[in-house]
């Protein structure tokens, strides 16, 4: 069966309630484990079939936003799923408290108590009417930036759609495509500044009644961040301040002197040379069956996965009206399936995204069979070690897409990578501040969001991009409306993904049988566990960060950028 013919059709609202009731009066009244083990099963089950259907519609949604149906059913699941969620933290509650809990931890392992135990903090009846409003507005947030029709060069364009303009050769043309993205945010500036000042009341509102003192440390918990909290990122991103941003900072100096500019300025920032940066020599088709080459020659394991997901239509790739920014990769647990979806535009972004949404969607295909579904993923800063390694370790095989520019966009990806490393943890301090002071008002978050990136990306500049500067660049971080604190775990990841680019430099064997394991492992383990079976170093200890980064310089030092 294709993605196409996945079934969906609303539930009945008192059915599911009167079933999930059901399941806990059973596994309340279980008299042996072998009993409650059986319902306990037959619970995970219903489980996944309920977010069957959430993903159908969440995929279909925002593969279409215009598509009066789905959007029909994202507004339900909206009103819905709060109160499904309350069911399910009465079940959790019985089961973390059960008489059978040590028989259940003795079978399926301690981590999936300790989730348990965050979902517990997290929810409370108290809290359902605001967990639909704060449902309500993240759609409203992705409805208005998937609603962007930017009229540029006699084309109707989306904003995923505009990169290939704000990523022009031609440096004019980059400065009027900037300018016209930062026009659709500035004449929706009120818009999005309600949205996001309602979202950050609203979470502070939730917190305060689930007896946090701000939504900080609630935000930790939603994470399911078992075995590090606020201390260490704050450490981490030190890191990066001492470590990174100065690199970076040099990597922008030497992009500036190939670009022929005296600085780089805002619209500058991504292109890292004078000739443009590598394209992929062809469109989807071209990129996917490539992508089979690739993943049948990498291993056994990746044939299987790239079949399973070109044949059964699970990519969603190209750019369309009315569809999604962005890219992500999530999984359909009634039809075990990964699915990818993405936006391609035509730069080297097709290639990364590509790989990336097949990292986290090899990893979920694998872990398909864990015994509950809270182990089919990890938590997210681990879930983006499978995606950013994977991009590392599909190298080798970059000239199928590249041809003569893949060196070229070997040296873009890895000091792409680079910079983005200051970038992500400005989200994530930004983050600390909004929710640290939720009266501050639209203005002063946009305010602070200029200190942040003064501090992590001190020579940015908009100067070409006037509107810019009063703040609102945040304003098209997806994740900063719909998971907060979230966007950091790309850089844990990232710094991960770099010990596996040493790794594979080393011995591409031992590399890929390291990976592969981690991918088994799927969630069974939290974060700082599961780095440990994969060899890999804790960012958060002192000395990592400066650790990764000599073998990062020493490629770049070997290649001569000039010649691209």
């Amino acid at each position: 069966m294709k993605f196409e013919h996945y079934e969906y059709s609303r539930p009945n609202v008192e059915e599911v309630k009167n079933k999930l009731s059901n399941f806990y009066v059973e596994l309340e009244n279980a008299t042996n484990f072998e009993d409650f083990f059986g319902k306990f099963k037959e619970y995970n089950d219903y489980r996944n079939e309920i977010d069957t259907l959430m993903q159908l519609v969440y995929i279909r949604n925002s593969i279409n936003t215009q598509d009066e149906y789905y959007e029909t059913e994202n507004l339900f699941w909206d009103e819905f799923s709060p109160e499904i969620l309350a069911e399910y933290s009465k079940i959790s509650n019985l089961i973390y408290n059960s008489k059978f809990k040590n028989t259940l931890q003795d079978k399926i392992g301690e981590h999936y108590f300790n989730l348990l135990e965050c979902d517990i903090k997290t929810f409370s009846e108290e809290i359902i009417d605001d967990l639909k409003e704060e449902n309500k507005l993240i759609t409203e947030y992705n409805k208005l930036t998937s609603s962007a029709k930017i009229y540029f060069n006699e084309e109707e364009l989306n904003l995923s759609a505009m990169a290939k303009y704000t990523q022009h050769d031609d440096r004019e043309v980059r400065i009027k495509a900037s300018n016209a993205v930062a026009n659709f945010f500035a004449e929706n500036l009120e818009q999005y500044d309600n949205i996001y000042d309602k979202l950050v009341k609203v979470r502070h509102k939730i917190a305060k009644k689930l007896g946090f003192e701000n939504f900080v440390e609630l935000g930790y918990f939603r994470l399911k961040r078992t075995d590090y909290g606020e201390k260490e990122v704050a450490n981490y991103r030190k890191q990066i301040l001492e470590n990174i941003v100065p690199l970076v900072e040099k990597l922008k100096k030497e992009q500036a002197e190939r670009l022929e500019l005296n600085s780089l300025n805002f619209q500058d920032e991504n292109i890292m040379f004078k000739t443009g940066n590598p394209k992929p020599k062809g469109e989807r088709e071209f990129l996917v069956q490539n992508a089979k080459t690739m993943y049948r020659e990498l291993s056994q394991e990746t044939e299987e996965f790239f079949d399973f997901m070109v044949e059964k239509n699970l990519l969603d790739l190209d750019t369309k009206q009315g569809k999604s920014g962005g890219g992500y990769c999530t999984y359909i647990p009634k039809y075990r399936s990964p699915f990818i979806f993405a936006n391609f535009n035509g730069t080297p972004h097709d290639v990364e995204v590509l790989t990336h949404e097949a990292g986290h969607a090899f990893q979920v295909y694998r872990s398909r069979d864990v015994e509950v579904p809270e182990y089919v993923w990890p938590t997210y800063e681990a879930c983006e070690i499978h995606s950013m390694s994977m991009e590392f370790l599909t190298w080798p095989w970059m000239d199928l897409f590249f041809e003569e520019e893949t060196e070229k966009f070997k040296y873009y990806h890895l000091s792409g990578a680079l910079k983005f490393l200051p970038y992500g943890v400005a989200v994530d301090e930004f983050q600390h501040e909004v929710y640290k002071n939720p009266d501050l008002t639209p203005e002063q978050r946009r305010e602070k969001w200029l200190e942040v990136e003064r501090k992590y990306l001190p020579t940015r500049s908009y100067e070409d991009v006037k509107q810019l500067e009063n703040g609102m660049f945040f304003y098209r971080q997806s994740h900063i409306f719909s998971m907060p604190f979230y966007y950091i775990d790309y850089t844990l990841a990232q710094v991960s993904a770099f010990q596996f680019f040493k790794k594979a430099n080393e011995n591409t064997k031992k590399a890929w049988e390291e990976y592969l394991h981690l991918c088994d492992l799927g969630g069974t383990k939290p974060f700082l566990q599961l780095i440990e079976e994969a060899n890999l170093e804790n960012p958060f200890v002192d000395g990592t960060i400066a650790n990764v980064i000599p073998e990062l310089e020493n490629y770049i030092n070997l290649v001569d950028a000039s010649k691209f």
